[in-house]
This record gives C-alpha cells, sequence and structure tokens, in this order.
C-alpha cells in the first residue's frame, strides 16, 4: 500500500498529541491492518476484533434508526478503545489510557480518521481510475420530524443567580 508512510505518520502525530494514547490502528472494514503503531499489542488481532465489533455497531445503529455509523467506543478498567470511520472502507482504532479526555481523543480521532480516510479513499481511487466519492454521507433519519420549541428570553446580568449566590 502505498499509503503505508502516511497513514503511519498520522497515527504517530495523533499519539504525540493525546499522550494517552497508547495505540493506534488503522484498518480495512474487513480487518486487514493497513498501518499500525501498537506497542505491545498485536495489531492483526485488534484489526480483526475491530472488524467483528463494527459489524455489530453498524447493525445496531441499523436497526435503532441512528444512521451510518461514525465511531464505537468500549471502556474497561483499564482504558478505552475508541473505532473511527476512515472514509469508506477503512477505520481507526485508538487505545488509550483511563485517564484520557475522552473530548479530546474523540476531537483527534474525528480528525485523524478523516484524514486518513482521504488517505486511503484516494489510493483507492487511483487504482481503480475513478474519482472519489464523498467520504461522510449526510445522515437520514425516518420517522416523525422534531419540532421546537421557542426559548425563554435569557435573564440580565442584573438578576441572574447562580447556584453559588444564597
Amino acid at each position: 500500500m502505498a499509503a503505508e508512510p502516511e497513514i503511519l505518520d498520522e497515527l504517530r502525530r495523533l499519539r504525540a498529541r493525546v499522550p494517552q494514547v497508547t495505540g493506534a490502528l488503522a484498518a480495512s472494514v474487513d480487518g486487514l491492518v493497513l498501518a499500525h503503531d501498537t506497542p505491545g499489542v498485536e495489531p492483526e488481532s485488534v484489526a480483526a476484533l475491530t472488524a467483528t465489533a463494527l459489524g455489530v455497531a453498524v447493525r445496531m445503529s441499523d436497526v435503532t434508526g441512528q444512521g451510518d455509523l461514525r465511531e464505537l467506543l468500549v471502556r474497561g478498567v483499564h482504558g478505552y478503545v475508541a473505532t473511527y470511520a476512515a472514509g469508506r472502507t477503512a477505520v481507526l482504532t485508538l487505545l488509550a489510557q483511563d485517564r484520557v479526555n475522552v473530548g479530546r481523543l474523540h476531537l483527534e480521532g474525528r480528525r485523524a480518521g478523516a484524514r486518513i480516510g482521504e488517505l486511503v479513499d484516494a489510493e483507492a481511487a487511483d487504482a481503480s481510475g475513478t474519482t472519489p466519492a464523498k467520504a461522510v454521507k449526510p445522515a437520514t433519519r425516518t420517522g416523525t420530524a422534531r419540532t421546537r420549541t421557542t426559548r425563554a428570553p435569557r435573564t440580565t446580568a442584573t438578576n441572574a443567580r447562580t447556584t453559588t449566590d444564597s
């Protein structure tokens, strides 16, 4: 795979931005390793298990009407396993310590997943000689439409109360 060095660079940059990330792996949705930076973890096993979990998560998202799967988060006693969509045919799986800021993990994981998706989709397009399709499809929802209720006007600073007021 020609994009492997670029994907590996992205994985390493992500680990540098979020020091609590202990491993990062890009894989195909079929469970084949594209690139990895996972010291102490067998990447082939993680990729295969990611593909299995992805299958269940995609089905759950479909059945509940939540649209295309974007991410999957598993929390264990010692930390997190987070999987993010990376284009049409790949996923990014991150391993992180329990003390990671989950918001930061999601922010950086989504960014890296988008970048890896661009690399993988561009390479797939080059190999097939076609123009790459847009990686993220717009979310579609079925069912009843949501209605908005009007909000009460904001209070002014002079009559606003906080929980510390007595």
